[in-house]
């Protein structure tokens, strides 16, 4: 439910439920999307049911630093998205700071493994591994 709520005390809020918001939170390029299924099956999980499992935590030289895993289960704050045929877990303290993020893979000599492309970080490390708004 998007909603626009007028306070007495001359105060306007805009009340946002997220759970009934359908947008795309993260986009999973085509070469993120191979290496994910790669990975996936060699650690023993199935692209088409299993997820990947993207947060972000405290931490890294720029304050804040992405989280990525596979996972079997969903919990109870969990937001499922889905991209390019990968489903993707995000706990809801994670969603704003990870709206419009573009998940890929650089590989080869100079590689950096998966790369967050993140439009609400202002300023990122030079790994790319953290970032701060």
């Amino acid at each position: 439910m998007l909603g626009y709520e007028a306070k007495s005390d001359n105060c306007n809020i805009f009340v946002v439920n997220l759970d009934k918001i359908n947008i795309t939170m993260i986009k999973v390029s085509d070469t993120a999307k191979k290496k994910i299924i790669d990975l996936m099956k060699d650690d023993g999980f199935d692209a088409t049911i299993d997820y990947v499992r993207v947060g972000v935590k405290s931490g890294g030289c720029s304050g804040l630093s992405y989280d990525l895993k596979f996972d079997k289960n969903l919990g109870e704050n969990d937001k499922v998205f889905e991209d390019n045929a990968v489903k993707i877990a995000v706990e809801k303290k994670s969603l704003l700071y990870l709206a419009g993020t573009i998940l890929e893979f650089s590989g080869g000599i100079n590689g950096k493994g998966f790369v967050f492309n993140n439009p609400n970080a202002s300023r990122t490390c030079g790994c790319g591994e953290s970032f701060s708004l």
